[in-house]
């Protein structure tokens, strides 16, 4: 079992014909992912990559069954697309694009209160369950099916807990890269609650980052659980020093005032187990 996607997850792409969302569908298709169609306003009718190419994604989904949709369509156009995938109740969406606009994205908060669809990103690299399916611009050739979970709010990041655990000897059973921007779909509480009911996934990994309280959020909840899996941690930036203003969107909310050292805190407080460098996590790994 996996986490939100697997083998069997039907998938649509929205703005499945431009360039960037050609590339990365084929390397998903050639990878094994499921995909039934694509989206593209005005262009339904037309096929893409040997996939039906529909004009909404209720069209799409009424089509084919889909239950889930990875969209390359630019920020100014996300809103408009996570709608059309919420009001087609789709349950997984997974937004590449950044820089969406901060009021549009309180606006798609709006819009995913109350419905059945969870939104992963903006800003990020997808989610992948290795050997089974691939959302997003993972380089899926340093993934390997295991029993480890991962997930991250640094992008690049998320490929160096990876390699982690190819070192250790494991691999991954869902990788989720969470999204870089100041307000995201999910986050670690709602991740972390699937990996701990998942059955095939032994521990998880988690990515924390300058900006937001995310990571303290989710140290509150883990102390909090009664039955709870191993958790090793990492937080980037403790070598800044405080009050350093290092440009991540989040880290307005909090005005520069939470350190990466309180995130640590937190995070160790609750029983996570917290290594200085990200090169350690195999260390870590090979002790459970």
């Amino acid at each position: 079992m996996s986490i939100f996607v697997d083998a069997d997850t039907k998938v649509i792409c929205q703005g499945i014909t431009g360039t960037q969302a050609t590339f990365h569908v084929r390397r998903s298709l050639d990878y094994g992912t499921r995909f039934v169609a694509g989206v593209t306003p005005e262009k339904g009718g037309t096929t893409h990559l040997g996939l039906p190419v529909f004009n909404s994604v209720k069209e799409a989904r009424e089509a084919t069954g889909a239950t889930a949709s990875v969209m390359f369509v630019p920020a100014p156009a996300v809103k408009s697309a996570i709608k059309d995938a919420v009001e087609a109740e789709l349950d997984l969406v997974v937004c590449i694009a950044d820089s969406v606009p901060i009021k549009d994205m309180l606006e798609v908060r709006q819009l995913l209160r109350g419905s059945k669809t969870k939104l992963i990103g903006p800003n990020t690299p997808g989610i992948i369950t290795p050997g089974g399916a691939r959302l997003g611009i993972f380089p899926e050739n340093i993934h390997q099916p295991g029993r480890i979970g991962i997930v991250s709010r640094s992008s690049t990041l998320t490929y160096e807990a990876v390699i982690e655990t190819t070192r250790a000897g494991m691999g991954q059973s869902t990788v989720i890269g969470l999204g870089d921007d100041m307000i995201i779909g999910i986050d670690f509480v709602e991740a972390l609650e699937r990996f701990m009911r998942d059955d095939e996934t032994d521990a998880v990994i988690i990515i924390g980052q300058l900006g937001g309280t995310f990571e303290e959020e989710a140290a509150r909840w883990y102390k909090n659980l009664e039955h709870k899996k191993p958790i090793i941690g990492f937080v980037a930036g403790n070598a800044v020093p405080f009050g350093h203003k290092i440009g991540y969107a989040g880290d307005i909310i909090t005005k520069g005032h939470i350190t990466a050292q309180d995130k640590i805190d937190a995070m160790q407080d609750a029983g996570m187990t917290v290594v200085k460098k990200i090169t350690a996590i195999h260390e870590e790994l090979a002790k459970l």
